[in-house]
């Protein structure tokens, strides 16, 4: 069976986003090394991008241009390389290569998908995605990347849940900027 992962960066309240949908603040302390010799170790793994609409339109405007190449040199060409998963019922058409529109129920279409044969999935951001995914027992791990930044309100990727889950800490790891990287797995 395949694992799916959840990677994630959030604000010291829980939110990844704030309550107009912004996401700037998660760029702030993007210039420790250690930080980026990191993200850009997480992006030359083989696993399966897996996004909502609004993440994956966010990812692909960026992702595919010049301007991520030359910043994020690894990164860029981990995302772009990676098959990559969007789920939607509204996208007409996907654009950014190796990407498939995956429009059924998305907890029986992640159920089918993890019974596949093939290469890790991991979602990354896609907060509409995390919490039915959760709370149908469907994530094996949780990477929350947890800036030093407190927002106020905001979107949490868990929204809609209707019961805690708990998990158990598996590791952690600090980085000068103040960010601390946490795995969980289901308890």
């Amino acid at each position: 069976m395949r694992r799916l992962s959840v990677f994630n960066q959030v604000s010291i309240d829980g939110y990844f986003a704030s309550p107009t949908g912004d996401i700037g603040w998660m760029h702030r302390g993007d210039d420790d090394p250690e930080l980026r010799a990191f993200v850009a170790g997480n992006a030359s793994g083989a696993s399966v991008l897996v996004f909502g609409r609004k993440t994956y339109q966010m990812m692909a405007s960026f992702w595919p241009t010049p301007l991520a190449a030359e910043q994020m040199p690894a990164v860029a060409e981990g995302m772009n390389a990676a098959p990559k998963l969007v789920f939607s019922r509204t996208l007409a058409r996907a654009d950014w290569r190796g990407t498939r529109i995956v429009r059924g129920d998305l907890v029986a279409e992640m159920r089918r998908l993890k019974r596949e044969a093939g290469a890790p999935l991991v979602i990354l951001g896609s907060g509409s995605l995390v919490g039915p995914l959760v709370a149908a027992g469907l994530v094996d791990e949780l990477q929350v990347l947890v800036a030093p930044i407190v927002l106020g309100a905001g979107r949490t990727m868990f929204g809609g849940m209707d019961r805690p889950i708990a998990l158990k800490l598996t590791s952690t790891r600090a980085f000068a900027n103040g960010k601390l990287f946490n795995v969980y797995e289901p308890a």
